[in-house]
């Protein structure tokens, strides 16, 4: 008979490519991942790794072998969400991953909630960007993520995944309190062409929307904190896209305008479909939405 945490060696060799890469990905030595292969192959009676130059591959069997083992274990965590359903206990550890300003501005009360109403759960954020966070769904290191979608680059889900509508962030303006713009009632897009901008880096996706929204814009600075950007705006050195999720305090020197039309990203919960039924799952999604619902419902912060 197969051993599953055997598939799940084979599936984190498969994923990662290499020994060294599943051993990290499972927290374990590498002598113990090719224990592991070793005694799978005698399972099933072929060989399931190959070499490819200084690297390895996996065979065809183990190619097949990974592709039902993917399912197997889809399976095998459906009937252990339905066994945790009849239990009804909201209970045992669970990992949340989520980018930074939803990390700042969704799950301090989402986690406050939790820890109130079920005090047996013990769910850990871990900060992570949406790729991060939807690879690590799919291995299993991650329970539920909290990602953002764009609409000019809509994120794509890997089959096995469900998500959940939380809500819309809007991007303003983030000018210093001298600029000509810093009274506006509003800014139309077209009029930021011309404009330096303190921005992410290269890869984010903040960055890569005002790459993809205006032609050639210049970029004078990047960085990856909202506090360093606002700090840099405040000493007079160019103009920043802010997020109104997880924003907090404005420091002096900077003025807040809303951008017309107004760009916002969608942000979404994700799980595994087949962990739906865990009453765990279902509680941190419900909180989310209730988080989400009351930042939601409270009014922008556009100025200091």
């Amino acid at each position: 008979m197969l051993n599953l945490e055997r598939l799940r060696v084979l599936r984190a060799v498969s994923a990662t490519g290499s020994v060294s890469g599943a051993a990290a990905q499972l927290h374990v030595t590498t002598s113990a991942v090719s224990q592991q292969l070793a005694r799978l192959e005698r399972e099933v009676g072929q060989r399931l790794l190959e070499r490819n130059g200084r690297g390895i591959r996996l065979t065809d069997a183990a190619t097949l072998l990974a592709a039902h083992g993917d399912r197997l274990l889809a399976q095998v965590e459906e009937v252990e969400a339905e066994l945790a359903r009849h239990r009804g206990a909201v209970a045992g550890a669970l990992s949340v991953a989520a980018f930074a300003t939803a990390a700042r501005g969704l799950l301090p009360g989402a986690l406050r909630a939790l820890r109130a109403e079920y005090p047996a759960l013990e769910p850990r954020m871990d900060e992570q960007e949406p790729p991060e966070a939807v690879a690590g769904l799919c291995r299993g290191d991650v329970d539920v993520a909290v990602v953002q979608d764009w609409p000019e680059a809509p994120l794509v889900l890997p089959e096995g995944l469900s998500r959940d509508y939380l809500l819309d962030d809007p991007l303003d303006l983030a000018v210093p309190a001298g600029h000509p713009l810093a009274g506006r009632a509003e800014v139309p897009l077209p009029e930021l062409g011309a404009e330096e901008w303190i921005t992410w880096t290269d890869g984010q996706l903040c960055h890569d929307w005002l790459t993809r929204t205006l032609e050639a814009p210049r970029i004078v600075h990047t960085a990856s904190e909202h506090s360093t950007q606002l700090a840099l705006v405040a000493a007079g050195l160019g103009v920043a896209v802010l997020p109104r999720l997880g924003r907090g305090h404005v420091p002096e020197g900077v003025r807040v305008v809303p951008i017309h039309p107004g760009p916002a990203r969608q942000v979404h919960v994700l799980w595994r479909t087949s962990a739906a039924r865990r009453p765990a799952i279902r509680a941190v999604v419900t909180a989310l939405r209730e988080s989400a619902d009351q930042v939601a419902s409270v009014p922008p912060t556009l100025d200091t």
